[in-house]
């Protein structure tokens, strides 16, 4: 059997109706997977994509600015598809404006989202995978702003170093109870969020300069990098996190 079939498993990716989390839980139900996504917009595409793979599907209506529906979600898995081995925590918003000009609503929106409610998220489905005695895998997508400072982004910033750090002290609690938890960190990716930089001549040439690949990644780049870490390949991987940007950093 290949170390990256994920036949009998169940994944929850949160976040999943367009992008990034799409081709991740797309990228599972093709690895084998059985796929639950949760998150404010009804999937419809995606379950087209996970079903045609032949797999399970289950989409669960979940606001994540709060962590009120952690376990109810939770629930809801375990109710239709009887256990979970994998959790994407891939549900984030980001919030635009000067650090002087910054807003506490709009701190507390990013931070909620981006970080506690992907904490209490973890905790609750490893409690699970523990409960069901066999480990499994945590993902969260963190982000070039884990490494980097950005400008404008404050809150998103925060949030995604502090994922950085997440990652890192729950892999050390995990890792030995057979919970890798790892996080990958996209690049600059050809998703929605990024039409309005991509059609901005200017801002795209900038960008694509300094990317040693020479060009922007593709939600699918992301997809692989998620099924290696859900995978058998990459039980002896803990508190990494993978950048998946096309060399950006490296420059």
């Amino acid at each position: 059997m290949s170390p990256f079939d994920l036949t009998g498993k169940v994944a929850l990716v949160t976040g999943a109706n367009t992008g990034i989390g799409q081709a991740i839980a797309v990228g599972l139900a093709g690895a084998g997977a059985d796929i639950a996504v949760a998150g404010r917009t009804l999937p419809s595409e995606t379950a087209a994509l996970a079903r045609h793979a032949g797999r399970k599907f289950l989409a669960i209506n979940a606001d994540f600015s709060t962590i009120a529906p952690v376990e109810a979600v939770v629930a809801q898995v375990l109710q239709h598809l009887g256990h979970i081995d994998i959790l994407v925590n891939n549900a984030g918003i980001i919030r635009r404006s000067e650090a002087l000009e910054f807003s506490e609503a709009d701190w507390d929106a990013v931070l909620n989202v981006n970080l506690k409610t992907v904490f209490f998220l973890s905790q609750a489905v490893a409690r699970q995978m523990l409960a069901q005695g066999e480990g499994g895998k945590i993902i969260s997508i963190a982000s070039l702003l884990s490494f980097q400072g950005g400008i404008r982004v404050a809150s998103y910033t925060a949030a995604k170093s502090g994922l950085a750090g997440v990652t890192r002290i729950l892999a050390n609690e995990w890792a030995a109870k057979g919970i890798n938890v790892n996080a990958i960190a996209p690049g600059y990716i050809e998703t929605k969020n990024t039409e309005a930089l991509r059609q901005d001549e200017g801002r795209n040439r900038q960008i694509l300069d300094r990317i040693p690949a020479s060009r922007w990644g593709k939600p699918e780049d992301i997809a692989g990098t998620a099924v290696f870490l859900a995978s058998r390949a990459a039980d002896y991987v803990h508190g990494a996190i993978i950048p998946v940007d096309g060399g950006w950093l490296a420059r």
